[in-house]
């Protein structure tokens, strides 16, 4: 389904301002002739819909099919700076919706059909990366079952609307093309990687991108499918994306029933979870940030090598990167109830300790030394943190006010119900 908007303007549904000429400009600032009163023509008549009681469990429930982040008759968003893996978490997950499968955490309702339609990539790159999914998580020909489609924009274009110094025009040919292939193949899902790819519009004109979302939303109404918008982030200086961070007008996060961000995994995050290898880390977060978890909380993912075997004899040819899932380290893993009581002995025989990372005498360093960590290394240390933390929640320490060495209040840490 090539299209070029150029060479099909005529089929354009315009949507133009077009100045009056000069006769009638005169004619609209003079008085009425003979007195008579012009009157505008008449317009379809809105009529206000009376409201219809019901039970509430008879209302239809809303129709998510993946998590809660797909809907159906929706329109949803991933935000996401470049080279995080957005693309790569759309392609498994797809594979996963396809099977049927919970391979990232998210069981579909049923094995869906979708369609994913990447701007960007070659059809024989999109292929490897489908392939690599399947390799890792041992999909096979029978999983998917003439479920996934693939497009790439480089042989199937898709541009449904342009714009010119005369407005926004919709490609109304490319929207009838594209309803029609989803209900001709069953879709419920459609990809769309990336979002700018699918217009010629200013990123910037919010009328514009309100437009164009809108658009996408009245195709998901239309066929009873879910539209998912890939999105490119602003650059940010280093700081964490949020969904304001949507580069371009904000008129898209609106029209979106639901939108998520992607994150790399940060320094400081790296050493609290002991990770080496950062960059292959990322989080997923819905929403606003304010109600994001914290990291620890976060849903996470990591990228993962896989082989293809399509190189030359004793070779493994192309490497492809999978998303999996990743979770962040629980910091009582492989503790026993005896590492438990050697922490309590350590910080019953000495003492007082404080609460205060900060402090010399913070009580996080005997406990160190009964379990053969080093409170000066940071991923021990923020361990160590946690692992507190949860202690303190079950009552196996406490904390109680005591006085410094210069008689002032501080939070001190002493042992509480013995293990």
């Amino acid at each position: 389904m090539t299209f070029n908007p150029h060479d099909a303007s005529p089929y354009y549904e315009r949507r133009s301002f077009t100045p009056l000429m000069e006769d009638e400009e005169d004619w609209r600032f003079a008085p009425p002739e003979d007195d008579a009163v012009r009157t505008a023509a008449p317009v379809a008549q809105i009529r206000a819909t009376p409201f219809e009681w019901c039970e509430p469990s008879k209302i239809p429930p809303r129709d998510w099919i993946y998590g809660r982040h797909l809907i159906r008759r929706y329109i949803s968003t991933t935000i996401s700076p470049g080279g995080v893996g957005k693309s790569s978490l759309a392609l498994a997950e797809a594979v996963a919706m396809v099977s049927g499968k919970d391979l990232l955490g998210e069981r579909p309702t049923e094995p869906l059909r979708v369609w994913y339609w990447n701007g960007e990539d070659p059809a024989d790159e999109l292929q490897r990366r489908v392939m690599a999914v399947a390799l890792k998580y041992e999909i096979g020909r029978q999983d998917i079952d003439g479920r996934l489609f693939i497009n790439s924009g480089r042989d199937t274009e898709i541009v449904i609307a342009q714009q010119s110094r005369d407005g926004v025009t919709v490609a109304v040919p490319v929207i009838d093309a594209i309803m029609a292939t989803i209900r001709e193949n069953g879709i419920d899902v459609v990809v769309i990687d990336p979002f700018v790819s699918s217009h010629q519009v200013s990123e910037n004109d919010n009328g514009a991108i309100d437009r164009v979302a809108k658009t996408w939303a009245k195709i998901a109404e239309a066929t009873n499918c879910a539209v998912e918008l890939i999105h490119h982030a602003r650059k940010t200086n280093g700081a964490e994306v949020t969904i304001e961070d949507s580069r371009g007008a904000v008129a898209l996060l609106s029209a979106a029933r639901s939108a998520r961000t992607l994150n790399g995994m940060t320094k400081e995050e790296a050493e609290r979870a002991g990770v080496e290898n950062r960059r292959a880390h990322f989080r997923v977060d819905n929403g606003k940030a304010n109600l994001a978890p914290p990291p620890e909380g976060s849903t996470w993912f990591k990228m993962e090598s896989v082989a293809l075997g399509n190189g030359p004899l004793n070779s493994d040819g192309d490497h492809i990167g999978v998303v999996t899932n990743w979770t962040w380290p629980d910091p009582l893993e492989s503790l026993s109830v005896a590492d438990l009581q050697a922490a309590q002995a350590a910080v019953r025989a000495g003492g007082p300790w404080r609460e205060n990372v900060q402090a010399k005498d913070w009580v996080g360093i005997p406990i160190a030394q009964a379990l053969k960590l080093d409170p000066a290394n940071k991923a021990d240390r923020e361990r160590i943190k946690r692992m507190l933390k949860v202690w303190i929640d079950n009552g196996m320490f406490a904390v109680v006010t005591g006085h410094d060495e210069k008689s002032r209040p501080r939070p001190f840490v002493e042992v509480g119900e013995p293990a």
